[in-house]
């Protein structure tokens, strides 16, 4: 992440402080805490007050990289929670979410006080992305969709599965991520019948169709993308499945957008392979959101209840699995803009015999 890429993040959480009978948040979440300040450690917490510099406490390995990637925020270099007392003002709000109860104990005896437990205060800003963020997804994208394309030149059988889900993270660190998103899935045959199959020893074969599933990880946002491609030859059902799994994700991506709730997008997909006989094999939700974390809010399902705002990424992937048989799902990443959504993930999605 860019210095100074956080801009005014705490500013847009600043007002829900005190609306939740706080003065200042500890922030302990790594994700807040990049979002928050732009610092990528693995050792930090934040201090966020109603009013005042956030304060950004980190040990003496990263001073450097504090200065470098947190410009605005105030440095403490301190591996204790010696700092705190001073530093917070009035009512403390911890993470209920992330803290450990061994710490809030700490802190109550600390502070002659118990914290106030909070939950989504900052992750729920995260949400909708802003324009660094969503610069920062289209490149994870772009290099994912790339990796897909350079594979197609060299998927063929008797690879085994974990031989190319390690292809797909060299293809992506060669396009220039930093990182794989999550241990790709590749799933063969009958492997495909299982949402998230860990590769193995299986060789591919002649008349396989293989799911891959993967994602690039850039300036610390990830994205998330599936393909389903078949090899050397497809049956009528093979290619009758991925139509209909195909069919189901244009429905998803057609019905997305402003003001539209989560459950209505995973209704459309979910219909569409209701209607071509596979209700039962759809045994998923639709989608998530990718940014920090690979599986954020909002959740896209049958029963969730988010609405869907311009700046939100979320992923639509619908999926049938047949025990057996094998599966497809195709996924990509969306951005809801106002009048619908932009792929941000643009391989091809028909069905590729290699």
């Amino acid at each position: 992440m860019t210095a100074g890429v956080a801009g005014d993040r705490p500013g847009r959480v600043r007002p829900h402080l005190l609306a939740a009978g706080i003065d200042a948040l500890l922030v302990t979440d790594p994700a807040n805490i990049r979002w928050l300040t732009g610092f990528s450690g693995s050792a930090g917490r934040v201090l966020l007050r109603a009013d005042g510099p956030v304060v950004l406490v980190t040990d003496d390995r990263y001073t450097a990289r504090a200065a470098a990637e947190a410009p605005d925020a105030e440095i403490v270099i301190d591996r204790t929670w010696g700092w705190l007392p001073e530093a917070a003002p009035g009512r403390l709000g911890v993470e209920a979410d992330h803290l450990p109860w061994a710490t809030v104990r700490e802190l109550t005896d600390l502070l002659d006080a118990e914290p106030t437990p909070t939950e989504g205060i900052v992750s729920v800003h995260r949400q909708v992305k802003d324009a660094a963020e969503v610069g920062a997804l289209r490149r994870a994208c772009a290099v994912t969709s790339t990796a897909f394309e350079a594979a197609l030149g060299w998927l063929r059988p008797g690879l085994t599965e974990a031989e190319v889900a390690r292809r797909l993270v060299d293809e992506m660190l060669d396009g220039g991520a930093d990182g794989s998103a999550f241990p790709p899935i590749v799933a063969a045959g009958p492997n495909g019948a299982v949402p998230h199959h860990a590769p193995g020893p299986r060789p591919l074969e002649p008349g396989d169709m293989v799911t891959m599933d993967f994602g690039a990880l850039v300036d610390g946002y990830h994205a998330d993308m599936t393909r389903t491609v078949a090899l050397g030859s497809v049956t009528p059902d093979q290619q009758r499945i991925h139509d209909l799994v195909r069919e189901a994700q244009q429905a998803g991506v057609d019905v997305a957008g402003d003001g539209v709730a989560t459950a209505t997008v995973d209704r459309a997909c979910r219909s569409v392979i209701a209607d071509g006989g596979h209700a039962e094999d759809f045994r998923h939700g639709t989608g998530h959101g990718v940014g920090l974390v690979i599986h954020e809010d909002p959740f896209l399902g049958a029963t969730t209840a988010g609405t869907l705002k311009p700046g939100m990424t979320v992923t639509i992937e619908p999926g049938v699995y047949l025990p057996g048989l094998g599966g497809v799902r195709i996924e990509d990443v969306v951005l809801v803009t106002g009048t619908g959504v932009e792929r941000l993930t643009t391989a091809p999605h028909g069905l590729l015999i290699l």
